[in-house]
């Protein structure tokens, strides 16, 4: 390896000896550049003082404004050497013994990134911005963490899951950067944030009331019930007062009963506020009270409003414990521009650092070998290594190794070339390598081969031999500091899942990662040499005064890109914006947006049609994208498209000024939407090439403005941490930073959910291990469960916990006569316990299926896009009663499912009246809802709400291609509201049964579903032709809404969803939203769905049949005693 370094050292020379001829050349023209160079004059506060003074020593230094960070603490350290300050303290110790801080209104700032060119510096600007001749720059030593600190650190490494301080497992310093530089945007949110209101976090929303609840407010008015202490007090109110009204009018209406209520005659409605009885969820804020989620909730379920007056909860509780770290340079990171940095027209005795755009030779790699400690079970094997330079999903350039035997070390020592130049090589670009294997030796790639226009791991060599990839890692060619790599890496590989490996679902995300294996001892490693230079080469972010470095064939292509374009080719521009998504963009396509970019810039529709035409790999091309993108006003003046914005941030945008403008359009949602979209918006951190980003940021901000939105994220990414090896840093570096400035309160609950979260994983392992893989239950295992619990009750379980799926409810004390273990291969928990709120009215435990085995990521997804739809469907005022229950993924495998009240399975209700047979009578269905209603209006009221619920349903399991539906997983409540559990199956993933597909129908509408709505056979009924009504009605405006599925679904294809593996399966969506056809059209395919349904109904029955006499599992739990 050494001999290698030397050849490259003895190499690179040749390069900045042709460069230094050059400069010389120059130095004649620009004999006074270095005059003209920017000096800064700086004071230095020294950590030292003179012997027998108490002031520090000072000195001043006059600063090139190019030179580095690290380079001007060299020059201080040198000066204070010379002038013999203090021997002892400078001869014995290095410049990095000390960091540079400055003060900034207030604030102490560190200078921290040593590789930084000084006037790119935030302290510059803002002493230009003061006028000040001399900045004064303080070194202090390094301080040591306090116990104390190191306590706290240890407290958040236990909730995140992960230790943040392990360094062990990276080969830059990008996990610290990012640590010290989310302080700022933390510090900026915690100065801004307000105290009360965070406090409360009230959860509203600006959306109008829907239709049909504003039927059910009777003249803008209605009845609260406000309990103080044992006594209550109803209120009539407008849904138009804030809960600052409500509290005037409630102690005006209280003014002769405030002894008895204990309201002491100094206190006035200023000292209380109202919660929801037995939740903490609060009514605070100058929102009208049809604003407030939980009163819109009560409407629509027709239940009563039940509030507590009570004294506000203390803010001081969320008092953030103080950072030991100085606030980092606001301009951290930041490259200077190619005019500061390039070396052209410089005195080389004065260059420091060197533009990458002075780079005009091809990009290469010498692959040195690889080695892996064992090898893997491959006969006769040869190997070779594919290196593919990608941006996003784009393809810049590809080469490969010649093919040799594999054995546990394989040697090329190789250069590779590519047909990139350094200088196009953009922000983001990764170099993908990859280890692939094949039955016979192969000739090395030709440069013109047809090869490098094939996809990666394309699983094709010459010839017609079957290769295989085995190994891959990405090495990102620009470092998060804007620096490009240079000299030797060692990089462990990731190995390739096998189809069976429950890893394999998430591989296509996985495979963008920039982590390595941290399984070092047994993972492959490979081995590669990047061209060497005597300074640090900096991507720089601009150039000055909107130059262009293709000069006047850009500036020429600018204008021919101005001209209008002509009516003949407006029509096909117009139909390449309006197709979806998921529409491939041919050649002509790409060429066509591009000649006309600043026509698409006026339509925000076609900015991810236009970006996917950039050419990343060209820099004249990035550049000019950058400037139309500064210069355009129409995407910051249209209206949000929630789509079209998150669509910008989905894999195939590394860009960071594109996925930045798709952010900026995100920070107007309100926290009711960001909690909508939170689940895709954690997955999209995966796409973004560095830790910090302008996503991380947003979803930071987001978090510690509302702890419910906090709640969320901490679950969100503590289930990924403890899932995705591949993106633990970068999800625990976040998560890390929200839990800095989250508050103690929140710190405390998590700390209680987390406790109980791994109590209750051991309980249900021990569970397991005494039952084996049977699916029945014994009493012994019920009897052994219940003493576990109470032995885990005894010893310390938290007193009460907030329930991770609903944040508002907090969970008491096992109710352990009523728990039991459930009759599935996983060995499930289903557990009751006691509600915590003294003020709750409700008598109902809060029942809770803990599951460890299975991954619930998908039944999120599923649950998260249903409420997403039915959002859809309320701006339409269509109530479909959907019951989108709560089901969250705590940890790896493991997690939570609320269990619905007063629910049973249609599998249990067709038992319970005549066994097995009952999947044949129609009746037993209608018969049990008619028992379980007190009066015949209570049973209308059930009819109606099965009908919108069936609709609601099938329409969404239709759409979704949800499959495997049978009698086991579709519920109804005593109310008639129907709904299906356990998404296992989407998309037209459909089991088989023997080996035929057991779904015959597109969706579940059986003849006991259509007897309950009064119809059997091809008659009608009018409750029928409203149930086809409706569904017409749910379908078309999801119609409306094609974009936004496709892509949360297609951002989610690569992020660990088992049925998610390639466009094929979001095709489904496509085709059942009946993409390109007409509303007719549209309307006539429902209704055919329906036929059919109708028509094959007894099929269903027999698969139902089948489902009760042989007792078919499919990993299916009955969530019914």
């Amino acid at each position: 390896m050494d001999r290698q370094q030397m050849q490259v050292s003895d190499e690179e020379p040749e390069v900045l000896r042709q460069e230094s001829r050059r400069r010389r050349r120059k130095k004649a023209i620009t004999s006074s550049s270095c005059a003209s160079m920017d000096q800064i004059t700086v004071e230095f506060i020294l950590p030292t003082a003179t012997r027998g003074g108490n002031a520090p020593d000072t000195l001043q230094l006059e600063v090139a404004g190019n030179w580095t960070v690290e380079q001007v603490k060299a020059q201080v350290w040198l000066k204070a050497v010379t002038l013999n300050l203090c021997p002892d303290f400078y001869q014995r110790f290095s410049p990095d013994h000390c960091m540079l801080l400055y003060q900034k209104k207030g604030n102490i700032c560190e200078i921290y990134d040593k590789h930084q060119v000084f006037q790119t510096l935030d302290c510059i600007r803002y002493w230009k911005a003061l006028k000040k001749d001399v900045g004064r720059i303080q070194l202090v030593p390094r301080p040591q963490p306090s116990d104390e600190s190191v306590h706290y650190q240890r407290h958040l490494n236990y909730l995140i899951g992960y230790d943040v301080t392990d360094v062990s497992n990276v080969h830059d310093d990008e996990l610290e950067f990012t640590r010290r530089k989310l302080l700022t945007p933390r510090r900026i949110e915690l100065l801004d944030r307000d105290p009360k209101l965070y406090s409360m976090d009230p959860w509203v929303t600006r959306k109008p009331v829907p239709e049909h609840l504003l039927t059910k407010v009777n003249n803008g008015h209605i009845l609260l019930v406000i309990h103080v202490g044992t006594a209550s007090q109803t209120i009539k109110v407008s849904i138009d007062d804030t809960p600052s009204q409500v509290l005037s009018s409630f102690f005006t209406k209280m003014t002769n009963k405030r002894v008895l209520l204990g309201i002491a005659e100094d206190q006035c409605e200023a000292d209380f506020v109202l919660r929801v009885c037995g939740r903490e969820e609060y009514l605070y804020g100058e929102k009208p009270l049809q604003n407030f989620n939980w009163i819109r909730q009560c409407l629509k379920n027709g239940e009563e409003i039940h509030l507590v007056l009570e004294a506000p909860p203390d803010p001081d509780l969320d008092q953030v414990q103080k950072e030991d770290w100085a606030q980092v340079d606001d301009c951290t990171g930041v490259a200077g521009t190619h005019e500061q940095l390039t070396i052209d027209e410089k005195d080389h005795e004065r260059v420091f650092t060197i533009s990458m755009w002075d780079c005009n030779r091809r990009f290469r790699v010498k692959v040195l070998g690889i080695d892996i400690p064992s090898l893997p079970k491959v006969p006769e094997f040869i190997v070779y290594i594919e290196a593919s330079i990608f941006h996003g999903q784009q393809l810049l350039a590809q080469e490969r190794t010649t093919s040799k035997t594999f054995n546990e070390e394989v040697l090329w020592n190789c250069w590779l070339e590519f047909g990139i130049k350094i200088k196009d090589l953009p922000k983001g670009a990764r170099l993908n390598l990859q280890v692939i294997c094949g039955k016979q030796p192969q000739t090395p790639n030709s440069k013109s081969g047809s090869y490098q226009d094939s996809p990666a791991g394309s699983g094709t060599l010459e010839g017609k031999t079957k290769s295989r990839l085995l190994y891959y890692v990405n090495l990102l060619l620009v470092d998060h500091r804007s620096l490009l790599r240079q000299g030797e890496y060692i990089l462990h590989m990731w190995k390739m899942p096998e189809k069976s490996d429950e890893s394999s679902s998430s591989i296509n995300a996985d495979k963008l990662t920039s982590a390595t294996n941290p399984d070092k001892a047994s993972s492959m490693a490979v081995a590669i040499l990047l061209d060497k230079y005597c300074y640090p080469v900096v991507l720089p972010k601009s150039r000055e005064g909107g130059r262009d470095g293709g000069g006047g064939e850009e500036a020429e292509g600018g204008d021919r890109g101005q001209r209008e374009m002509p009516n003949h080719l407006k029509k096909q521009f117009e139909a390449i914006v309006r197709t979806d998504p998921l529409h491939p963009l041919s050649p002509e396509d790409k060429e066509l947006l591009w000649h006309f970019r600043h026509e698409c810039m006026r339509d925000p529709r076609a900015y991810p049609k236009l970006l996917g035409s950039v050419w990343w790999g060209k820099q004249e091309d990035v550049l000019a994208t950058h400037r139309l993108l500064d210069r355009s006003s129409a995407w910051d003046t249209s209206g949000l498209d929630v789509g079209l914005a998150m669509q910008l941030l989905d894999c195939h945008y590394s860009d960071a000024q594109v996925r930045s403008m798709a952010v900026r359009k995100l920070e107007t949602l309100e926290d009711d939407d960001v909690l909508r979209y939170l689940l895709q918006l954690v997955q999209a951190v995966k796409f973004e090439p560095y830790h910090d980003s302008a996503l991380v940021r947003f979803l930071l901000k987001r978090a510690l403005r509302s702890k419910r939105i906090g709640h969320f994220l901490f679950w969100f990414l503590r289930s990924e941490i403890a899932q995705s090896m591949h993106y633990q840093q970068r999800y625990a570096v976040l998560l890390e930073a929200y839990l800095r400035g989250c508050g103690g309160a929140m710190l405390l609950d998590f700390r209680k959910q987390v406790e109980m979260t791994e109590a209750l994983q051991k309980v249900t392992r021990e569970v397991k291990t005494m039952s084996a893989e049977k699916y029945d239950v014994t009493a012994q295992v019920v009897f052994q469960l219940r003493q576990k619990l109470e032995t885990l009750q005894l010893s310390g379980l938290p007193q009460s916990f907030r329930v991770p799926y609903d944040p508002g409810l907090r969970a008491g004390a096992l109710m352990i006569e009523q728990c039991k273990v459930m009759a599935s291969k996983k060995k499930p928990l289903w557990l009751q316990f006691k509600r915590a709120d003294a003020t709750t009215l409700s008598k109902d435990p809060i029942g809770i299926i803990f599951k460890d085995g299975d991954d619930l990521r998908q039944d999120m997804l599923i649950l998260q896009i249903l409420l997403i739809m039915e959002s859809i469907w309320e701006t339409e005022s269509l109530d479909l009663c959907l019951l989108p229950y709560g089901c969250i993924s705590t940890g790896n495998r493991i997690g939570m499912i609320e269990i619905v009240k007063d629910a049973t399975t249609i599998a249990n209700i067709q038992q319970s009246v005549v066994g097995s047979t009952g999947a044949f009578k129609d009746e037993i269905l209608y018969q049990w809802l008619r028992d379980k209603c007190a009066s015949e209006d209570k049973f209308q009221q059930a009819v109606e709400r099965f009908l919108y619920s069936c609709g609601g349903y099938c329409v969404a399991t239709y759409v979704l291609g949800i499959g495997d539906r049978h009698n086991d997983n579709i519920m109804i409540t005593e109310s008639g509201n129907l709904f299906h559990i356990d998404f296992g199956h989407i998309l037209g993933n459909y089991k088989s049964f023997m080996g035929i597909s057991k779904e015959w129908v597109p969706f579940v509408l059986t003849p006991d579903f259509l007897y309950v709505m009064g119809t059997s056979g091809k008659r009608s009924s009018p409750h029928f032709q409203k149930f086809q009504d409706v569904c017409v009605k749910a379908y078309l405006a999801l119609r409306h809404h094609t974009n936004l599925l496709i892509i949360l679904f297609s951002m989610m294809l690569m992020t660990g969803m088992p049925q998610l593996t390639s466009k094929e399966d979001i095709e489904y969506i496509r085709e059942a939203l009946t993409v390109g056809r007409s509303e007719d059209e549209a309307q006539r395919h429902l209704l055919d769905q329906i036929e059919i349904c109708r028509e094959k109904g007894w099929m269903v029955q027999i698969n139902w049949f089948v489902h009760l006499v042989l007792g078919i599992k499919q990993g299916v739990e009955k969530r019914s005693t």
